[in-house]
């Protein structure tokens, strides 16, 4: 009863690709591709470190003391208990997930879209400029704290900017595959820019990862 409990929590839980064998797998807090003072000026050292270091290995520290707790339980047929932690594998699962996708798409060089991507950008936004003003106005109208996304519909095959809340996984909320994300909680940008968020979204485009987000495009899309 336990195992069939847990594959029905797996479908709607970040973790939704492991078996049952893999629930002991212990998340770890990826090592960045650039420095922290990389980013600036559009994203201070001092946000980055404290963004990494802080926030993110939280999420992953929960993640897996949850993890232990669900292992558990299992081994305890513990019905209750299962169906409890599904909240926090979903938030600190998601804020790991959602966190590592950030650092990849993220990067103090020069990059800018395949062609591929570029030609999907203009077919389902019109230009590249134009899909920045809409994840921006997205990404500025979460109501507290969330994320905006560009995503990839692998039924329809198109982009879609859409928002989440909290740390809600993109894939598992709404079937969109994550190719670029803004994090809008306050511990992202606040250090820097306080309460103006929208300086912040806007300013982060200048620091994405075009070669990453491309890559993620074609694998979402092959």
């Amino acid at each position: 009863m336990s195992a069939k409990i847990v594959q029905n929590m797996l479908k709607s839980v970040p973790f939704s690709r492991l078996c049952m064998s893999q629930i002991r797998t212990k998340a770890t807090l990826p090592t960045l591709a650039f420095e922290y003072k990389d980013l600036e000026p559009i994203i201070s050292r001092d946000i980055m470190e404290i963004h990494h270091q802080k926030h993110h290995n939280t999420y992953v520290v929960n993640y897996n003391n949850t993890l232990d707790k669900l292992q558990t339980a299992v081994t305890k047929d513990d019905t209750a208990t299962i169906i409890s932690l599904a909240p926090a594998l979903r938030f600190n699962g998601g804020g790991h997930i959602n966190h590592s996708i950030f650092w990849d798409v993220l990067t103090p060089h020069s990059t800018k879209p395949s062609d591929n991507l570029n030609k999907a950008l203009i077919e389902n936004f019109g230009s590249c400029d134009e899909f920045k003003k809409q994840l921006a106005t997205a990404s500025i109208a979460v109501q507290g704290s969330g994320w905006g996304w560009l995503g990839f519909n692998p039924q329809t095959k198109k982009l879609s900017v859409v928002s989440c809340a909290n740390q809600d996984p993109l894939f598992p909320t709404t079937g969109l595959i994550p190719l670029f994300g803004i994090d809008v909680w306050e511990h992202a940008y606040y250090l820097q820019y306080k309460n103006v968020r929208a300086d912040y979204v806007n300013a982060i485009f200048e620091v994405i990862n075009w070669d990453a987000v491309s890559k993620r495009f074609a694998e979402a899309s092959a």
